[in-house]
Parts: structure tokens; sequence; C-alpha cells
């Protein structure tokens, strides 16, 4: 699975960058390397992305002291952890290999992963098949990926004093965790999307093969359109296009935008199509491209998360927003 897919090569080819995706190919593997491991052990936290049993895909976040993320080999990557009975991924990654996932007849389940470090802006992409380990997975790699640091906003992380001290977007809870479902954005997670600075964005392609990605840009890159359709500017990057190709041929995505400084975590997921038009791409300062995706349901769970995290500082890398 190291090579690129159809649809990763057809958005390739129409962005006319066949030839960087080419170079760029070597950056992807199936092996951690040694540097990587020390990287990972360090990490409080990890973004998953995969499809439940209704075909829809769904990103969310892993929590767990530094040292739950581990390498026994080379090509496997051990999470001790497993998502809260809220996260719309629960079913999928509990049930992962045991016949109670997606994954037919105990199957292994395909997931994608980001391990990210905002404070010094590192980030690594790995991709394969999970099984229920204990309370964890044990992930079997197809597809490690060193990615580079643009448009990461600096953040350092802190254990939360109060784990359900985070007030749900728009949700007023506080102290424990709770999940509201709705079918489009209330005017509070409106307001969150339009200032937000990161989000994470998993997608599939038609053999179900799971990627997870991060995008960030300065508050206001991400445009809502509608209380159900989001629009956001696909910046200059690494040529391999993982996420514009899955989209080729799998409009299905999921996004998963933290709440860094409470613990919300806010899951939205739908489908997703590429915008080529130039003259409206030329709007959005920065933009090759565009991205716009529409909601079918969306997931806001106060407290999900413990940690906390400082305020950004952004990067030099994000171009200006439209305003």
């Amino acid at each position: 699975m190291s090579g690129y897919h159809r649809g990763e090569i057809a958005v390739q080819e129409r962005a006319g960058l066949a030839r960087q995706a080419g170079q760029s190919q070597g950056a992807i593997g199936n092996t951690v390397p040694d540097v990587a491991v020390a990287f990972l052990a360090g990490q409080p936290h990890v973004v998953v992305g995969g499809t439940d049993e209704r075909g829809r895909v769904w990103a969310t976040q892993l929590t767990g002291e530094p040292g739950f993320l581990t390498v026994p080999r080379p090509r496997t990557l051990h999470i001790g952890a497993l998502p809260p009975p809220e996260d719309p991924l629960a079913p999928l990654l509990s049930g992962a290999g045991t016949g109670g996932g997606t994954g037919a007849g105990g199957e292994p389940v395909r997931i994608g992963m980001i391990g990210i470090e905002p404070a010094t802006r590192r980030r690594m992409r790995m991709n394969g098949r999970a099984v229920r380990d204990g309370h964890g997975l044990r992930v079997e790699l197809d597809q490690v990926i060193a990615n580079c640091p643009k448009y990461i906003q600096k953040r350092d992380h802190r254990a939360g004093t109060d784990a359900g001290a985070g007030v749900g977007v728009g949700s007023g809870a506080q102290g424990r965790r709770t999940a509201v479902d709705s079918a489009e954005l209330s005017p509070a997670q409106q307001r969150v999307l339009r200032t937000a600075d990161t989000f994470f964005v998993a997608t599939a392609s038609d053999r179900g093969d799971a990627d997870a990605s991060h995008r960030g840009g300065n508050p206001g890159f991400v445009q809502v359109l509608s209380p159900r359709v989001l629009r956001w500017p696909d910046y200059l990057g690494n040529a391999m296009f993982l996420t514009l190709g899955n989209l080729e041929l799998n409009p299905a995505a999921g996004l998963f935008v933290p709440g860094w400084e409470t613990g919300t975590s806010l899951h939205l997921t739908g489908s997703a199509r590429t915008v080529w038009d130039e003259a409206e791409v030329a709007r959005h300062p920065g933009a090759q491209r565009l991205v716009e995706f529409e909601i079918t349901a969306v997931r806001e769970i106060a407290a999900a998360s413990p940690l906390r995290w400082s305020a950004p500082v952004y990067s030099r890398f994000n171009p200006p927003t439209s305003g």
C-alpha cells in the first residue's frame, strides 16, 4: 500500500503536480522509524478516523498518559486507550477484530491515524488495520507517512485539573461527559467553526482504507455557508493528495474539531467534494483548491478530553483569510 491509488493519481494529474507527487512518494513507508517511536511515546493523544456500520466516516481523538502509544514491532502500533461510549467511533474501535466492529466476522477494521505535537509542530500519519487488544488497540500498519510542519498552530498541553471542567459548545453541560446529536450545526457550533484554526478530517478510499489528516489556518479559514455546509481552502502541500484522492473515489468524510481550552469535542460526518473553479478559488487567499463539506450528522461531546492546551501561536505559513 505504499503506492498511490487511482483517486490520488487522478487528483495529482488534474492539479498538474504528478511529478512532485512522485518525488513525495518516498516519504510513504510501512514501518515506524526509530525517531518516530520516541516521538509517539511522548504524545498524550492521537487522532483516529474510521467508518461506522452505516458507512459514515468519523474522526475522533484518543488520549492517555505519554507512553500509551507504543511500537512493539516496526509495523505495529499499540494504542493503550479506547474511546468512551459516547464517541461516534466507540462501536467500531471497541469491537475491532471481535465481530463487534464493522470488520466482517471479526476481521480487523481499517483506521487512519495522525500523531501530532502542536508544541513542536511535528506530525506523522499512520494507516492500518486494528484489532481490540485488552483496553486498547493493536494496529498493523500499511502506511507510515512523514508530514511537514506547515499550518500547525503551536500549543502546549497540560492535563485538565478537572476533566469535566469544559463547557460543551452550546450544550451548557458542566462537570460530566454528555453527548448531543443533531442533523445540523447550532448557532454556537457555527461560531466555533468560524473561529477555528485547526480541525482534523478523516476519509476512506472506495476499498475502505482510511486516512486521517490535519487542516490548519488562521481563524476564519473555515467558512460556514449554512448550518449544513462548510467550505475551506486547500493550501499548498506535499502533492500527495491522500485526502482529496480518497474523496475522488468516496465522498464520505468526517471532521473532528477539538475544544483546546475546554475538552469539548465536535464531530461532524457527511460528504465532501473538491471545488476546482478557478474564479471561486481565487477569492480565497492562498487556496489552490476548495473543499465543500455537507453535514449529515453532528455529535458534540462535553468533557470528552482531559487535556487542556495553551493559546495558539499561529503558523507563519498560514495565508490571510478573506474576511
